[in-house]
């Protein structure tokens, strides 16, 4: 690589910015036919019956790279619609949704069709698929800004077709996604690494929290307790007003709440709420998704939380059982039997589990002594760090990525095909 010195000597300036002399700008409509799919009537069963032809939804595109169709249509739906099968290396552009999708890019790695929510860029002769991809993701920000009006905010393929993109020789494309996909398959690895740790230590977790496996110099019997005998309730008023307003994520933990719904949800008025301290626990009534019975969380992240009184909070009496393990044996979904027995007829009231205080600090837990619960605890901690080096190291690939995604696609570092 040789690197752009500072002055601009080998460089000209565009109404993208200082780009190589060698570089042009081109609108994507200049270097590529842009279109977008259909979805075929879901009422004539012989467009989807035994369908044989990959079609896919625009929730494909969280995939970055797509090899596999969840959805297929038959040769009458290609005959009878608008839509075309796509080549494989396929550009492709989500262009409606509040949340990530829209704007976000994916390349295709099979041969399929695109529903109407697609933008589909099929490269011509001089243009790199996947310099595009990566270009398009890099500009992640900016074209989803680009979409505008209406009760949800869009894109549009004209939108996509007069994107303006700066555009090196076709050798230059080549090894700049060459380089960039070196690091793809680095992050890549890593990812299926942390997948495996992850899975391995869910085996653990349920061995070693039920007592299938036992630790060495480790025979006591296991006893059943309730959550009381081990835990205390919390109703602590939040007479301080601390203003750390935080809300139970059954992904994420104790968030606060402006991070968590861009905003602040709660009343102006905090001394009604609870106010519990790092270490203590919360129950979140509601469901989500891998979490039917709702989520118990442990606060970590923050000194003081405040809380909304919906949440059945408690903390652990030291003497009685080790917080670690606890947290463990919560998290390993061991409580949603017992959760499933109290949970009383009538089904939830906005939204929230039918779960009475009484009934749910007299569920029983099946642990061991406090000397193995703490042993337990050090195993499954240990693994924990383990997972969250490797989860630091790609977060570290990535934003390296990221810098250098920043140099070469914008000409700043130049690189010899």
């Amino acid at each position: 690589m040789t690197k752009q010195e500072g002055t601009k000597q080998g460089y000209k300036k565009t109404k993208l910015g200082w780009i190589p002399i060698a570089w042009n700008v081109v609108k994507i409509t200049d270097v590529a036919i842009v279109g977008n799919g259909t979805t075929p009537s879901r009422k004539v069963n012989e467009y989807w019956k035994n369908g044989s032809i990959p079609w896919l939804p625009t929730g494909k595109v969280n995939e970055k790279e797509i090899y596999f169709a969840d959805e297929f249509i038959t040769p009458k739906a290609l005959e009878e619609t608008s839509l075309k099968i796509l080549p494989i290396d396929t550009v492709l552009v989500g262009m409606i949704g509040q949340g990530k999708t829209r704007g976000m890019a994916a390349i295709m790695k099979l041969e399929a069709t695109v529903n109407q929510n697609f933008a589909y860029i099929v490269s011509k002769d001089g243009l790199c698929s996947k310099f595009l991809f990566n270009k398009l993701t890099y500009d992640y920000k900016i074209l989803r800004g680009a979409g505008r009006g209406g009760g949800q905010e869009s894109l549009n393929c004209s939108i996509v077709k007069n994107y303006k993109i700066p555009l090196p020789p076709l050798p230059e494309q080549q090894k700049i996604a060459t380089i960039l996909s070196t690091w793809d398959q680095a992050i890549d690895k890593l990812g299926q690494l942390i997948a495996a740790k992850e899975q391995q230590q869910k085996g653990l977790m349920q061995r070693l929290l039920t007592g299938k496996v036992r630790l060495p110099d480790f025979d006591d019997e296991w006893k059943e307790v309730k959550i009381n005998e081990v835990a205390e309730r919390i109703t602590r008023r939040n007479d301080k007003l601390n203003d750390t307003v935080v809300t139970i994520s059954a992904q994420r933990g104790f968030v606060r709440q402006e991070e968590f719904f861009n905003k602040r949800v709660a009343s102006k008025i905090l001394s009604n709420y609870y106010l519990i301290k790092r270490g203590e626990f919360g129950y979140n009534k509601s469901y989500s998704n891998g979490y039917p019975m709702g989520a118990f969380k442990r606060l970590d992240e923050y000194e003081y939380g405040v809380v909304t009184t919906l949440y059945i909070c408690f903390k652990i009496k030291k003497r009685q059982a080790n917080s670690d393990f606890l947290l463990k044996y919560f998290e390993a979904g061991l409580m949603v039997q017992g959760l499933m027995k109290i949970a009383h007829e009538g089904g939830r009231a906005h939204g929230l589990l039918n779960i009475g205080i009484s009934d749910f600090f007299d569920l029983k837990l099946v642990v061991p002594i406090l000397k193995e619960q703490t042993a337990i605890a050090a195993i499954l901690n240990k693994v924990d760090q383990e997972t969250e080096l490797l989860n630091q190291k790609k977060e570290s690939l990535k934003q390296q990525k990221k810098g250098l995604m920043q140099q070469l696609l914008t000409g700043k570092v130049r690189v010899k095909p």
